[in-house]
């Protein structure tokens, strides 16, 4: 993932309450993809949703 990005995108999940895997926001996260083949962009995108999912499921509502 990329530091920035993600950091903005936890952010704005937390303010809105829910995660948002679709979309432009979500898509600025991801890491580079090459698009000749490999890295396998669907099985990354799982990966991270699967991650940020977690994270935002233990610290959401948590103060």
């Amino acid at each position: 993932m990329k530091p920035d990005e993600a950091r903005h995108f936890i952010d704005n999940s937390f303010r809105d309450g829910t995660l948002k895997t679709t979309g432009t926001d979500f898509d600025r996260i991801m890491p580079p993809v090459s698009r000749f083949g490999g890295g396998d962009r669907a099985k990354k995108k799982e990966n991270i949703i699967n991650r940020l999912s977690r994270f935002f499921e233990k610290y959401f509502g948590a103060a």
